[in-house]
């Protein structure tokens, strides 16, 4: 253990702020065999899909908080310290509105790291900003390294005060700037993109509207070139200036049009043309989606504020920087070569496509069903605990007799089937498949000396073990309605299938003793509470 150890702090130290998002999972991911990593997110590690790590090291803490920065890089100085901070934590949203959250995050969150890490020794800062931070260049020019962060959305202002206080900070720490092309992964995980796929390869009316003459664009950088980037950069870090600029960035810049026409390539096998809408009418397009939007509480992508940029090139000449770090993106992960791997994984597997997307959107509408799905399969092993615990516990003894004689196993297998039977119809928004599923199950309980009262109560019972594990969890806030819909709704469904078939069995029964002249009992009464 002494030696492991000894091996361990032997490791350079390196935080990374901002871990739990699309950036800071894959870096750790790529650095924790060669670092000692401190990963900073406001969520749990457990929450944030990152395995663990003898080398990693989780704090959770919200940066616009001073107090939690300060705890988090103090208990960064008592397991060693670190001598760089990759910064990548920031917000950034889709409304087109300004949100606090943008200056509390991206310029006070980022001065209380910037002052934790001078506090505590750090001497390299490498700060994420963004391309998309400096304005569209004129017809003929390029964005470079020496563009200035000029850009009027609220994201590019908060980056420009983000890259002056490395300026100001330059005198305690070494900070090196990084501007991002838009980062997408062969899961898309990139909202804006996303969301002309959702619409492109739907059945919408305006599925082969493109705005203007399908000319805006941006250069796109995959998210395993960008890790690759932030290697070299971090390798480099002695040879760097102070508050040097990088770009992140090839320089093609991937339109709309040629966007369109390589999905509908993939996804149908035939290239199509885009119906392009004249620029002038965007703006007012826009707008009454944006009204439509609002009103149905899913804000689009493609807000009206954005009318202003059709047709607008982002094209950039990141030679210097290719040159600085003998670093260059690789063909094979240009976007349009990467479409049809995007396409694949959304055709083989929506489920995860929409998930992973979700993730990455924090404020772009994900249907209801999804993400209780997505809640339940989180929290799966700790319903199907709860509800066997109820069923098997003293409670359970007196109201669930028949199912004491259940084994462990049975009930687990029993249990699953049955969860995973909720999970389908809750994902297909189809209770058939339930219902028809309790059918099956009644019989067979029938057979096995099960009363109705039992089976319905031990949906019910079900119906409240994922109610209280679900609203625990703040990720269903503003579900309630939406887990009675797809949860309850369909419990009680697969409940009034299960009478009708003890009901029918009763049936049967009284008549058959009415014929032998024997005594008949009325029919027990169950209902769901």
């Amino acid at each position: 253990m002494p030696a492991l150890l000894d091996c361990l702090m032997s490791l350079p130290g390196l935080v990374i702020t901002g871990a739990s998002g699309f950036v800071g999972r894959h870096l750790m991911q790529a650095v924790r065999d060669d670092y000692r990593v401190f990963g900073v997110a406001r969520r749990a590690q457990a929450r944030s899909g990152v395995a663990l790590h003898p080398n990693l090291a989780w704090l959770q803490a919200d940066i616009g908080e001073r107090p939690q920065v300060d705890a988090a890089f103090a208990a960064i100085a008592e397991q060693g310290g670190a001598g760089t901070v990759v910064h990548l934590a920031g917000h950034y949203d889709f409304t087109g509105g300004e949100d606090p959250e943008y200056w509390r995050t991206n310029v006070i969150g980022l001065r209380h790291v910037l002052a934790a890490a001078a506090a505590h020794g750090v001497r390299h800062f490498v700060f994420a900003s963004a391309l998309l931070a400096c304005r569209p260049p004129r017809p003929g020019r390029a964005i470079t390294e020496e563009s200035p962060p000029h850009g009027q959305h609220i994201d590019a202002v908060t980056k420009r005060e983000g890259e002056a206080l490395m300026f100001e900070f330059s005198d305690r720490l070494h900070p090196v700037i990084i501007r991002f092309a838009p980062l997408f992964s062969d899961w898309c995980e990139y909202p804006p993109l996303f969301m002309l796929l959702e619409t492109w390869l739907s059945d919408a009316w305006n599925r082969r509207m493109v705005c203007g003459q399908g000319q805006s664009s941006v250069p796109y950088l995959h998210i395993n070139d960008a890790v690759l980037f932030l290697l070299e950069v971090l390798s480099r870090l002695g040879d760097l200036k102070p508050c040097e600029v990088l770009l992140a960035s090839g320089d093609h810049a991937v339109s709309h049009r040629e966007l369109y026409e390589a999905a509908t390539l993939a996804f149908s096998g035939a290239r199509q043309k885009p119906l392009l809408v004249p620029a002038p009418l965007c703006g007012p397009a826009l707008a009454a989606r944006d009204l439509v939007a609002r009103m149905s509480g899913s804000p689009p992508v493609e807000r009206a504020w954005l009318s202003g940029s059709i047709d607008t090139r982002m094209r950039t000449d990141a030679s210097r920087t290719r040159a600085r770090l003998e670093w260059a993106p690789r063909a094979r992960l240009e976007i349009l070569r990467r479409m049809p791997f995007l396409i694949e994984n959304l055709r083989t597997d929506p489920m995860t496509w929409a998930e992973v997307n979700r993730a990455a959107m924090k404020r772009v509408r994900v249907p209801a069903n999804l993400k209780i799905h997505w809640l339940l399969e989180q929290h799966q092993e700790t319903v199907m605990s709860r509800f066997t615990e109820i069923l098997t516990g003293p409670d359970g003894r007196e109201r669930f007799p028949s199912y004491q004689v259940l084994t462990p196993a049975q009930h687990d297998w029993h249990h699953r089937l049955v969860f995973r039977t909720l999970l389908s119809a809750v994902r297909t928004r189809d209770k058939g498949v339930f219902m028809g599923y309790c059918r099956d199950l009644a019989e067979q309980r029938i057979k096995e000396g099960f009363t109705a009262n039992e089976l319905c109560g031990a949906l019910e019972t079900l119906n409240l073990v994922c109610w209280r594990v679900l609203r625990h969890d703040p990720e269903s806030n503003g579900l309630r309605q939406a887990i009675t819909d797809y949860v309850t709704a369909t419990l009680r469904s697969g409940c009034d299938q299960a009478q009708e078939v003890f009901e029918l069995a009763q049936a049967r029964e009284h008549r058959a003793a009415r014929q032998l002249g024997a005594p008949v009992e009325p029919a027990a009464a169950t209902d769901w509470k």
